[in-house]
């Protein structure tokens, strides 16, 4: 489900061909409903509890594309129906990325993944290692003042 919110990303790999092309791409082609049915299928297809991850999966994309609708910069659309459509979708009280919304919604991201470590025992870390997840959890609750 955290790989669903981060997959309407991939389209920033245009980067790669150039700033011309980051333009031209970056929020088309990942950042659409075509894209959130094949993540979602494709989370449900690997999951035990299908339904439980398509609709949180589903949930988690649809939350980043909301993210890119606030706080992405002015005058970046998404094209949700693309290939279909080339319509924009806007929303006139977009905040600059450099902003102190983000900063503060980040900062608070941060907390809750620290807290998620010092209640819970575990964090974002656990998707490429379960050992060095452990070491972070240690960390956080050594200096948390916690065993």
């Amino acid at each position: 489900m955290t790989l669903a919110g981060l997959a309407p990303d991939l389209d920033g790999l245009t980067l790669f061909a150039g700033e011309e092309a980051y333009g031209r791409w970056h929020h088309v082609l990942t950042h659409g409903i075509l894209a959130a049915v094949a993540v979602t299928a494709l989370g449900a297809t690997l999951a035990e509890d299908r339904r439980r991850v398509a609709m949180l999966s589903f949930a988690a994309f649809h939350l980043h594309l909301l993210c890119d609708l606030a706080g992405s910069g002015p005058g970046w659309p998404l094209y949700y129906l693309w290939p279909f459509s080339r319509a924009e979708q806007m929303w006139e009280g977009q905040w600059d990325l450099a902003s102190w919304q983000n900063t503060a919604i980040g900062l608070g991201v941060t907390v809750g993944v620290l807290g998620c470590a010092v209640w819970f025992g575990r964090t974002i870390v656990e998707l490429f290692s379960v050992k060095a997840d452990a070491a972070v959890v240690a960390t956080v609750r050594r200096r948390a003042g916690r065993k």
